[in-house]
C-alpha cells in the first residue's frame, strides 16, 4: 500500500481549521518532511504511524484548541504561557504553537532525544514562541495559564506534578472508556479524589464529535479548571 501524500493529509487539517493563514498552512505542511527526517534518526513516531502524522498527532493535538475555540477561549490572549508536560517529539505542543502564535510554549519532556527533535523542528518551523527543555515536569518554576498533555501517565500520576503549576486550567488528552464504571471513569475518579478536585467541576468533551474518523473513538479532551 503506497504511503500517504503529506500534501492530503494536510488537507485534513485545512478543512477542520479553515481560518488558517497563508503561513500556518505553510507551517503545518512543513511537519511531514520534518517528522519524516527527524523520525529517521530518533523514533519520536511510531514508524507505522508516520504517515498519518496529520490525523493521528497533528489533528489529535489540536482537539485541544478545538475545545479551546468551543469554550469561548478560542484566542488566547497574547503572552499566555502554555506548559506541554511530557512533549515527547513536540504534541502537542507544536501544532498549539502554530495555531496561537501569540502564546509563549514550554515544551518539558525528561528524555534528552526526543526533546531535541521537539527543539530542532520548532526552530526549522520558524516557531519562536516555542522553547523546549528537557527537565521534568515537577523541576519546572512558575505558573502558566494552561498545562497541556497528551497521555503522558496515569492522571493520577499526572495531576501531582502540575500542583500550583496552572492559572486557568488543564487541557489534558486521554482515551478509554468514560461511561460509570469503564477504565477512564475509574482513573478520573481516582485521580481526582486524591488531588482534592470536584468531579462537577471539570469538564470531559468526545473528539470524535468534532473529527469525524475511527482513530478518535473514545478519545477525550478533558478539562480541570483551576
Amino acid at each position: 500500500m503506497q504511503p500517504t501524500q503529506p500534501a492530503y493529509d494536510a488537507q485534513i487539517i485545512y478543512n477542520a481549521f479553515p481560518g488558517l493563514t497563508p503561513l500556518q498552512k505553510e507551517q503545518i505542511a512543513g511537519l511531514y518532511p520534518l517528522y519524516l527526517e527527524w523520525n529517521a534518526k530518533i523514533n519520536v513516531v511510531s514508524r507505522k504511524d508516520i504517515d498519518k502524522l496529520y490525523l493521528h498527532h497533528v489533528l489529535h493535538s489540536l482537539a485541544i484548541a478545538r475545545f479551546l475555540e468551543l469554550a469561548g477561549k478560542g484566542n488566547l490572549e497574547k503572552g499566555a504561557r502554555i506548559l506541554d508536560v511530557g512533549t515527547g517529539g513536540g504534541f502537542p505542543g507544536i501544532p498549539l504553537a502554530i495555531l496561537f502564535p501569540q502564546a509563549e510554549f514550554l515544551l518539558v519532556d525528561s528524555i534528552g532525544k526526543k526533546i531535541k527533535v521537539a527543539g530542532e523542528i520548532a526552530a526549522a518551523t520558524g516557531l519562536s514562541n516555542v522553547k523546549a527543555v528537557k527537565t521534568r515536569a515537577e523541576e519546572v518554576a512558575g505558573t502558566f495559564d494552561y498545562i497541556v498533555s497528551r497521555a503522558v501517565t496515569d492522571m493520577g500520576n499526572f495531576l501531582p506534578w502540575v500542583k500550583g503549576k496552572y492559572t486557568k486550567g488543564i487541557i489534558y488528552l486521554k482515551g478509554g472508556d468514560i461511561s460509570k464504571g469503564g477504565a477512564l471513569d475509574k482513573e478520573i475518579e481516582s485521580a481526582l479524589s486524591k488531588a482534592g478536585i470536584n468531579r462537577k467541576s471539570i469538564t470531559v468533551c468526545d473528539i470524535d464529535l468534532w473529527f469525524k474518523d475511527e482513530f478518535f473513538k473514545e478519545k477525550k479532551v478533558i478539562y480541570i479548571p483551576r
